[in-house]
């Protein structure tokens, strides 16, 4: 008991360090958004509203341990105090149930107040294509965009199309999209990999059940202040946009097709009718690419890792397996199962990077 008194003891000692830490801060941040440089940077202003956000949560979780333990210190004055029993007995009860509360926020400051992944509280750009399968698999990367839509709406993020690429059935070769909201990065960056489905696809005339894939690539969203693309290195085409079939066609040059010279890299996006909004929308795809390429170059061992789960695409290469016959998912990272595909394919997927998320942030050793 007395160990246990002495553990709790060090932790709030800590936090309130630490809370200190947060409060100053805070109205540094508070100053600086404030300050004409930073008004005009819009890229700069959206990064400290985001940093101030989470110094606001903790600083709240901070103030309601603070009146938690004023309250506590006034009972006990009461216990010492009251002579009446049953009074002294509420006090007990209530300084108890303080307690259980106290122990709860605690954690939740302790983990607020962790070290974290910097990328966690990004956005995102999300990029699934089509792998083994042919028009099966085009058909599976549109239900994994609709199931990561789904999951999106529940959790009160916005979900906005950067390019497409169509399939003749309705399905994507290849589509590319961002994910605003709070730690998006941090819930979906365990998605990166190939996702497998076994079923009988809508093609399927003798009712057999076809194996396919689709490759989902999470990266967090790269602002300006990231790095600085040289407008020299950057090749910029456009050209009309044109819908599935034929149909709808864009008789301006509203498509944008951005080529980084030094990396290779490529991006198009022809979604919106104005072509500003479409280079917007490739440059920040841009960004992001170039920004997670230069990351995996700077951590190997987590390089290693993202190529070995995004793959080529082939069977063998999976994270996930959707097996709609049995009615199962199962993800192969933490060899667990779960049921009802129609619910998980509709956004139910929380607890499963909830799962996700308590193995990799698990302590090792």
């Amino acid at each position: 008991m007395v160990l246990l008194l002495r553990f709790w003891d060090n932790r709030r000692m800590d936090l309130a360090a630490e809370t200190q830490k947060v409060r100053a801060r805070m109205r540094t941040v508070e100053s600086e958004l404030q300050s004409a440089e930073v008004l005009s940077s819009p890229e700069r202003m959206t990064a400290l509203s985001r940093e101030y956000n989470d110094l606001r949560e903790k600083a709240h979780l901070a103030a309601e341990l603070d009146r938690i333990a004023a309250s506590v210190a006034s009972l006990k004055g009461s216990l010492v105090s009251e002579s009446d029993p049953d009074l002294r007995q509420i006090a007990s009860d209530e300084i108890t149930v303080l307690g259980e509360r106290e122990r709860t926020l605690t954690a939740e400051l302790t983990e607020l107040m962790s070290p974290r992944d910097p990328m966690d509280a990004r956005d995102v750009i999300m990029e699934i294509r089509a792998g083994t399968g042919g028009d099966e698999a085009a058909l599976f990367a549109a239900d994994l965009f609709r199931m990561y839509a789904r999951f999106a709406e529940r959790r009160g993020w916005k979900t906005g199309l950067i390019s497409a690429n169509r399939s003749e059935l309705g399905g994507y070769k290849e589509i590319s999209f961002s994910m605003n909201g709070k730690n998006v990065y941090r819930t979906l960056k365990y998605e990166s990999g190939v996702h497998r489905v076994q079923r009988i696809p809508e093609t399927e005339k003798q009712g057999r059940v076809h194996t396919s894939t689709a490759t989902v690539a999470v990266l967090p969203e790269a602002q300006e202040v990231d790095l600085k693309i040289n407008p020299n290195d950057l090749e910029i085409d456009t050209m009309r946009a044109g819908g599935h079939g034929g149909q709808s066609v864009n008789k301006t040059e509203s498509a944008v097709r951005i080529t980084h010279k030094p990396t290779g890299t490529v991006v198009v996006c022809m979604e919106e009718r104005s072509q500003q909004q479409n280079r917007a929308k490739a440059m920040a795809l841009l960004r992001s690419r170039i920004l997670a390429r230069m990351q995996e170059q700077a951590h190997a061992e987590r390089a290693a890792a993202r190529r070995g789960q995004i793959g080529s695409g082939d069977r063998s290469e999976k994270i996930r397996t959707y097996n709609f016959p049995q009615d199962r998912l199962t993800d192969h990272r933490v060899n667990r199962n779960w049921h009802s595909l129609e619910r998980i394919m509709d956004g139910e997927i929380g607890s499963i990077v909830d799962a996700l998320r308590a193995l990799d942030e698990q302590p090792t050793g």
